[in-house]
């Protein structure tokens, strides 16, 4: 009787172990989580000119699609001012 007490409290207490990680492990995912690049963040990484303006050349990614609507005086660069009124993109569903 005492072994089958012990081997319960044994699971029971491996089963809380598990299942408080599991927990704390998906809050750290949420603070994990990305913000959007800032402008500057943008130009240290792709601005390879170093004009402090993003052309269609040295863009990447899903700006690169929506480059025509992001370079609003359509001069061929995205400026700090153009980036900041750009339309954001939309989200996807939630899991």
């Amino acid at each position: 009787m005492k072994k089958n007490k012990f081997k319960a409290a044994v699971l029971v207490f491996g089963m809380t172990i598990c299942v408080s990680s599991t927990s704390f492990a998906q809050s750290q995912n949420k603070q994990d989580r990305r913000s959007p690049p800032t402008f500057k963040e943008l130009i240290k990484k792709m601005d390879a000119n170093e004009d402090g303006k993003l052309s269609k050349e040295e863009i990447k990614g899903p700006l690169k699609k929506d480059f025509a609507k992001v370079d609003t005086d359509e001069d061929g660069f995205i400026s700090e001012e153009e980036f900041a009124e750009a339309p954001k993109p939309k989200r996807g569903p939630k899991k």
